[in-house]
């Protein structure tokens, strides 16, 4: 009678885990993991964060202070070539800085929601190249 007690426990986890993840879709789960850089450390160091509705915006980093702030990925190397784990980096946009981003690894330029390399895509310019185009300045 035990044993069948715990057997029908068991299927019953079982079943709520599988409920649960058949309801919830890839695109709820990657919205809600993210990965956020803590500003406070030089250069921002990335972490992961579960977002929930209320959270405030930075949010508690890792080194303590309320300096967490959203990553923006950069998928390119310094020789322009597509990486295959993304560099994270803090946008000056987020924390009200003016003037552009650049990769602290790269030196590309990376933008909001800053695109994947595709085939036939140029990689964004470095920081000199953009200097260099008078359209910019």
């Amino acid at each position: 009678m035990i044993t069948a007690g715990c057997v029908v426990l068991l299927g019953i986890i079982v079943l709520i885990f599988s409920v649960r993840g058949a309801l919830t879709t890839e695109a709820e789960s990657l919205s809600s993991n993210r990965v956020f850089v803590d500003a406070a450390t030089n250069p921002p160091k990335p972490f992961k964060v579960t977002v929930e509705p209320g959270m405030p915006n930075p949010v508690k980093a890792p080194s303590g202070g309320m300096t967490g702030y959203p990553a923006e990925e950069c998928w390119w190397t310094k020789d322009g070539q597509p990486r295959k784990e993304p560099y994270y980096v803090l946008l000056n946009s987020t924390i009200d800085k003016p003037g552009p981003t650049f990769c602290p690894d790269c030196g590309r330029l990376v933008v909001g929601h800053n695109p994947r390399p595709t085939p036939g895509r140029k990689p964004p310019p470095t920081e000199a190249e953009y200097k260099a185009n008078p359209r910019r300045r």
